[in-house]
């Protein structure tokens, strides 16, 4: 995909008949980049994840372009990064394993020794590739969403609380991480921490 762009119009999202936001619209294309603000409850993981493909909107649309073509559902998540506090990994694997066993599931295609040598080293967790996930801390397991979620070098990386668990050695992994993806493809961060918002260009306040 040498052009990407992902179009919100008039989205609505309730539960349980409460409306949690509304007529939410905004486009983005590649090198473009929105942090999604404000207090806890109002909604922004929940909207990452309709951004995501994860969840669907109540009303309105989330279309996903390429090539001034719109994506059908299956190429849409070859397109798509999230990396989210609530994803979960295989415990009872190595980090090595995980990203194998995960490329396969996502793809039908394994990750090759040189994508999981490089991953692993991106995000400081190389020297612990063959451990069990089960033994990692909450931060090294962040960490490792994070290589999983670039495995396939996404043209949107969605982060929903970003450096949430992180020491300061992850927070710089992750800031680099989200300066190098707004200059390949779109950065989606949602966050009420004015630090991780400033990693973007534009601001959305729920």
């Amino acid at each position: 995909m040498s052009d990407f762009k992902i179009v919100l119009t008039n989205v609505v999202k309730e539960f349980n008949r409460r409306v949690v936001f509304e007529d939410i619209s905004f486009s983005l294309k590649i090198g473009e980049s929105i942090a999604i603000t404000g207090k806890n409850g109002t909604g922004k993981s929940t909207l990452s994840k309709i951004v995501a493909g994860v969840l669907s909107p109540s009303k309105g649309k989330v279309e996903y372009f390429a090539d001034g073509k719109k994506l059908d559902a299956d190429r849409v998540k070859d397109a798509i990064g999230f990396v989210s506090p609530y994803l979960s990994m295989y415990d009872e694997f190595s980090a090595s394993e995980n990203l194998i066993i995960l490329s396969r599931i996502r793809s039908g295609r394994s990750a090759t020794d040189s994508q999981v040598q490089e991953l692993l080293k991106l995000v400081n967790l190389w020297s612990r590739r063959d451990d069990r996930v089960g033994v990692y801390s909450s931060g090294m397991k962040q960490r490792l969403k994070y290589a999983f979620a670039l495995l396939h070098r996404p043209r949107l990386l969605i982060l929903d609380e970003p450096t949430s668990n992180l020491d300061s050695d992850g927070v710089d992994v992750v800031k680099t991480i989200a300066q190098e993806q707004r200059k390949i493809g779109i950065l989606v961060v949602a966050t009420n921490d004015k630090t991780e918002s400033a990693w973007c260009r534009k601001r959305l306040r729920l």
